[in-house]
């Protein structure tokens, strides 16, 4: 294609986007809202998605020791643990770390409940905190630590708590979140690209005359279809980056002034960083897609005359 070509099909498709003031302004706008509202279902499943991950990372496992277990079955005791394919890490913790751990946790109040209980009055136990590979891992870990007391004595390990059944009932529903949130944002593609299509449709349908008569004085059929090509794609990126625009620019303000505090649950939002990339590539891409989709789906009906 010759470059004066080019420049012609460019010049007209943006004449057009210009010229067709209201069907441009419907299109747009059909084009923004749809892919608004779509992209504020994808925002909240990125970070629902983001979310349950953090909660699940956070599943570890407390291994309790005996009162009296000697520091040779602490050391062979962790070696065992140690040796397991899917422990990424394990910790111990003294009993008097996990005295401040929970003085600490439970705040001012907790230094007047816990006072005297330093030194031999200690009521808690040593203990190993364990993070495995994959959080659904942990029932299983948890399993062959508890294992490790057969056929000890004196047995090393009291107690072996991991949450068990909450955990289990957690796994279940973030991934009931997941696929609910995934099948939300599919089922408000398919509504967009309907909304949307259907809108550049009706706005090719008003210039059918048009198209008829450039195909009977000899006009070929890329030659008529270029120019709403080029205008599709015009419209879906105009469109696209006004929702994109609002919700990165709000999702941004809501990250620095809002007065929720989500430290407190040991979770946090997605970072902007991870979002913006991801959310403007995708309703950059969609905008556009649906835009040149609608108007070449649209014109083809008119190319036989």
């Amino acid at each position: 294609m010759k470059i004066s070509t080019v420049s012609r099909h460019l010049r007209e498709g943006t004449r057009n986007v210009v010229r067709n003031g209201w069907m441009t302004f419907a299109s747009i706008s059909s084009i923004a809202i749809s892919l608004f509202i779509l992209g504020i279902f994808v925002l909240i499943t990125l970070n629902v998605n983001d979310i349950a991950g953090q909660i699940e990372k956070q599943v570890e496992i407390n291994v309790y020791l005996e009162v009296n277990t000697s520091q040779e079955q602490i050391n062979t005791l962790k070696s065992q643990i140690q040796a397991i394919p899917e422990v990424k890490t394990i910790k111990f913790v003294s009993k008097e770390e996990g005295l401040v751990y929970l003085r600490q946790k439970l705040g001012e109040s907790g230094k007047a409940l816990l006072d005297g209980f330093e030194g031999e009055n200690n009521p808690l136990n040593d203990a190993f905190t364990i993070e495995v590979d994959d959080p659904r891992n942990v029932a299983a870990v948890a399993d062959q630590i508890t294992a490790l007391n057969m056929g000890k004595d004196p047995k090393p390990i009291y107690k072996v708590n991991y949450g068990k059944g909450t955990v289990e009932a957690l796994f279940k529903v973030t991934q009931i979140v997941r696929w609910v949130g995934f099948g939300i944002v599919i089922l408000l593609s398919f509504t967009a690209v309907f909304l949307i299509a259907n809108t550049i449709k009706i706005t090719i349908l008003a210039r059918r005359k048009e198209i008829s008569i450039m195909k009977m004085v000899g006009a070929t059929n890329s030659f008529i279809r270029w120019p709403f090509f080029i205008e599709g794609a015009l419209l879906g990126f105009i469109g696209s980056v006004i929702p994109a625009a609002l919700i990165l620019g709000g999702y941004w303000k809501l990250l620095n002034t809002s007065s929720l505090n989500l430290n407190l649950l040991m979770i946090e939002l997605t970072p902007f960083g991870k979002i913006a990339p991801t959310m403007t590539v995708l309703l950059l891409g969609i905008g556009m897609v649906i835009g040149i989709w609608g108007s070449l789906i649209s014109v083809r009906k008119f190319l036989r005359v």
